[in-house]
């Protein structure tokens, strides 16, 4: 299906897709665009979108592009129509358990007629669901003031409300300088156990790169993310959230974008972390535990600190959290920033 939109004088062509064969075709432009948009996030790769469809394949595909008169991808909505308990949802593809942050993606020089033309496709499709519910939207994200104006324009009821916080913590030039951002408290805190931990125990720090046998830290670092704790093994109990992570883990990989750590105690792995370097931030996605393993030198807390520390070396500006609110990432000294969900419907 083809049609145009246009706003505030720009034109965009609107292709709409609803079969998978959609993200082969649009590989070799996907990352392009999306590298001159504002939504340059991992989540929002090529990579990370077609993995997550593949598998999860939650519902029905509704992909629509936005182009140019002469044919340049400006514009991407990622979206599929979940039907759960009778009711059909309009969801953003990587919606909403493994992934943190995801939009529309709209070269930054066509943001009000990218918006404006999947706000009509939308409004097209509205027999085939019931309400929109794009989740994970981040704060400075320019669809959270385009896109409901559009919808609005359009005879959609639209309501934006806050969904979660991802603490961040913006880095400085060097470590004693983090270090000074954190309350004393916490500073005395930190140095502390690091202290302890290397002067009572061997320590080992490693990230995970082409010298080491990829699959075996994969699974090295599933096992300590299951006994972590039991809200963490239900996941993994999960076959498609198991797929997926064996999925997505070789593809970041080659791609240079993970950064797979492990903190060893006495020779025994004790700690991990799953996390992305992505676009200047390093982004804390997951992590592991072994609770019995020398739980009184606090291993996790020390290797996400020798994390930090690392990605304040390699120049990194952004240490990301993700979501939620828990008080470790505030007492590294985490500063709330916040996701939003666009609810819309077409009134009865």
């Amino acid at each position: 299906m083809r049609h145009g939109a246009s706003t505030l004088g720009a034109v965009v062509k609107l292709t709409v897709y609803r079969d998978s064969s959609v993200f082969k075709q649009l590989e070799p432009e996907w990352n392009d665009l999306l590298h001159q948009s504002t939504s340059d996030t991992i989540f929002c790769t090529w990579e990370w979108q077609s993995t997550w469809w593949d598998a999860y394949q939650a519902g029905d595909l509704l992909i629509a592009t936005c182009r140019t008169d002469d044919g340049r991808l400006v514009g991407i909505g990622s979206w599929f129509i979940e039907t759960s308990n009778g009711e059909r949802v309009v969801r953003t593809i990587g919606c909403v358990d493994v992934t943190d942050y995801v939009d529309i993606i709209a070269h930054r020089d066509f943001i009000e007629p990218v918006a404006s033309a999947l706000a009509s496709v939308l409004l097209e499709h509205r027999a085939e669901y019931d309400r929109v519910n794009l989740c994970n939207i981040p704060e400075a994200s320019p669809t959270l003031p385009t896109l409901p104006d559009r919808l609005k324009e359009l005879g959609f009821n639209v309501e934006v409300v806050f969904q979660e916080v991802c603490p961040v913590i913006h880095l400085p030039d060097d470590w004693e300088t983090y270090l000074s951002l954190l309350d004393k408290k916490q500073r005395h805190e930190l140095r502390r156990k690091v202290r302890r931990a290397e002067s009572e125990a061997q320590i080992n720090w490693y990230r995970v790169d082409a010298s080491h046998d990829f699959d075996e830290e994969l699974e090295r670092f599933l096992q300590l993310m299951r006994s972590s704790h039991p809200e963490k093994a239900r996941f993994l109990d999960n076959p498609k959230n198991l797929a997926f992570f064996h999925k997505i883990a070789p593809i970041v990989f080659r791609c240079g974008w993970l950064r797979l750590s492990f903190l060893v105690i006495d020779g025994v792995p004790s700690a991990t972390y799953f996390d992305f370097d992505y676009n200047g931030r390093i982004l804390v996605y997951n992590s592991g535990l072994l609770p019995e393993a020398h739980a009184h030198l606090s291993p996790g807390i020390v290797l996400l600190s020798y994390n930090i520390r690392h990605a304040i070396e390699e120049k990194r500006t952004v240490f990301d959290f993700l979501r939620g609110n828990e008080i470790y990432k505030y007492r590294m000294g985490g500063q709330d920033t916040k996701v939003f969900k666009l609810k819309a419907q077409i009134p009865a």
